[in-house]
């Protein structure tokens, strides 16, 4: 297999708490994370050469700033591989909408890479690499809905009811690091003690979010209408929970003109892994 193709799928936080902020800037945090059947598209393709290529929609970042050069790079490097590859990008998620899109990228070409170039590396191995390209990475990388700990590195995974989405980006662009670094980011909650679906669950990002974006608050406000309504991450993308495409389907079909949106179901396992297992 000298070519194929992999989703690089949405990621949802059902819910996001920021426990305290480690002397290195990162954040201590809880989060639920589960996986949506939609996502980027990426195609990777063999080459005797070392270098890599990454093609598509991927103008308006530089090479040095992407995320899915950033990862061949690493891979190449710690395995001394003497392949290279040409790396197509389909991108369908909204860039700073708290869905994954890069992280999610990353951990695609990690995954596809380690099979394309029989570099064998573990999903340990490949995590531990990811870590470095963002906290998000480990979570596409193990492929398993889970609770995420630490900086986000330490999963359990879990098995939660397969459901419906409809997920809206606002005309908003958010910055994962602006918000980190905001001094009004609540980082305070105490950590989970006992099972989490016995807790009261936020997000301690939306407060902040919804203060600096004014569109975010709008999203949540007009999804209420629905359902209950979370945001996602950082923002700026916010969800609702359905237990049928229909009902997904009809909140996306009465969707402001100026926001855009998508339905997708949940899944316990990354599209991107089940894919890859089926290539031999």
């Amino acid at each position: 297999m000298t070519s194929f193709s992999l989703l690089a799928p949405a990621k949802l936080n059902l819910f996001l708490h920021i426990n305290g902020r480690r002397e290195d800037g990162y954040h201590e945090l809880e989060t639920l994370f589960t996986f949506l059947n939609y996502g980027d598209q990426l195609t990777f393709t063999l080459t005797e050469t070392t270098e890599i290529e990454v093609t598509g929609d991927t103008t308006d970042i530089p090479l040095k700033d992407n995320l899915i050069y950033k990862a061949a790079v690493l891979l190449q490097k710690h395995t001394n591989s003497l392949f290279g590859a040409k790396i197509n990008l389909t991108k369908i998620l909204p860039m700073g909408g708290g869905v994954g899109g890069g992280s999610s990228d990353a951990a695609s070409t990690l995954l596809a890479l380690n099979k394309l170039w029989q570099c064998q590396l573990s999903l340990s191995e490949l995590a531990a690499l990811g870590v470095q390209l963002g906290a998000d990475v480990p979570v596409f990388i193990n492929g398993k809905s889970a609770l995420a700990q630490g900086i986000g590195e330490k999963l359990v995974n879990v098995e939660l009811p397969s459901k419906w989405y409809c997920v809206v980006h606002p005309s908003e662009h958010v910055s994962t690091a602006k918000i980190f670094t905001h001094p009004d980011l609540k980082r305070n909650t105490p950590k989970l003690k006992g099972h989490w679906q016995q807790q009261t669950l936020a997000n301690d990002c939306e407060p902040l979010v919804k203060k600096l974006c004014p569109e975010v608050e709008k999203t949540l406000q007009w999804l209420l209408k629905y359902a209950p309504s979370k945001m996602t991450g950082t923002g700026s993308c916010c969800f609702v929970e359905f237990a049928t495409q229909k009902e997904a389907q009809h909140v996306l079909e009465n969707l402001p003109h100026n926001w855009d949106g998508f339905i997708a179901s949940s899944v316990n396992i990354s599209p991107a892994h089940t894919q890859l297992d089926a290539i031999h």
